[in-house]
């Protein structure tokens, strides 16, 4: 494998790694990277790695936030902190409408969907609800403000939101997961750190179904690409993760809007010109 090819991997671990946590769609942003910088590997393993680099990312949600979710404490005697299973039963329910909707149909989603016209449109889409919600929850209080406070219902109705991404690329799985949570109520923090801890059932899912699909047959090239970008993603997500959680207790979310309304707009001109 030559330096070109690896410098390539490297991009694409780093826009995973930005795009992933950032509400702006890393599926999209891959998409639309892929129509520049196309990697040389077959259509069978891009697919494959459009999903597996992400868990790169997600190992830095488990690095970052290892306290908040495990729930073992070995000190002078093991302790089992019983929130944390239970924030975990949440999670799982907030898992389930996507789980259902990507075992029964992802072959088709990916056929009707993963092109970079439904990613533009999904941009600016939820770009708009991004700018609209936050508009109407400036005067609001938020009505969750800990983990602790998302009931089972609560945590059922933004796994409902989290299934528009997993229908529409570009939609943005944090993306979705947030703006349904602040259209519930829950305040920026909260719903960042439920959507960071939904993430790891969800990609570790979606992960391996796509290996399963793909066999676990790799060649050395190939191993070496997945892991690189995974690599890659992982670091780049740790700063990344720190950034948002700090952004957030000071800002809204409505610049994200912004960015994504101004890229779904570009890039439908640019392939309505191509």
């Amino acid at each position: 494998m030559d330096i070109i090819e690896l410098l390539k991997v490297v991009l694409f671990g780093i826009v995973e790694g930005v795009t992933e946590w950032l509400p702006i769609s890393s599926t999209g942003h891959m998409i639309l990277l892929n129509e520049f910088v196309t990697l040389n590997v077959s259509e069978d393993f891009w697919e494959m790695f459009l999903v597996v680099v992400q868990l790169g990312a997600i190992l830095a949600v488990v690095l970052l936030f290892w306290d908040k979710i495990f729930p073992f404490r070995f000190k002078e005697k093991p302790v089992v902190q019983a929130d944390i299973f239970v924030l975990w039963f949440k999670i799982l329910v907030a898992c389930i409408p996507a789980a259902v909707v990507g075992l029964a149909f992802d072959d088709v989603l990916d056929a009707l969907f993963y092109n970079p016209w439904c990613v533009a449109i999904a941009l600016i889409v939820f770009g708009i609800a991004f700018i609209v919600i936050e508009n109407r929850n400036k005067k609001m209080m938020p009505k969750i403000t800990g983990l602790g406070e998302i009931t089972y219902q609560t945590a059922l109705m933004i796994g409902v939101f989290q299934l528009l991404a997993a229908v529409f690329p570009g939609t943005s799985r944090s993306g979705a997961t947030i703006v349904g949570a602040l259209l519930i109520g829950v305040s920026r923090t909260v719903a960042a750190e439920f959507t960071f801890f939904l993430a790891i059932p969800v990609m570790l899912g979606a992960s391996l179904l796509k290996l399963v699909k793909f066999g676990f047959s790799f060649t050395g090239e190939e191993a070496v690409i997945l892991l690189l970008g995974m690599a890659v993603a992982f670091g780049v997500s740790v700063a990344v993760i720190r950034f948002l959680m700090g952004y957030i207790k000071k800002h809204d979310f409505k610049v994200f809007g912004w960015y994504r309304i101004v890229l779904g707009a570009a890039v439908l001109l640019y392939f309505a010109m191509a």
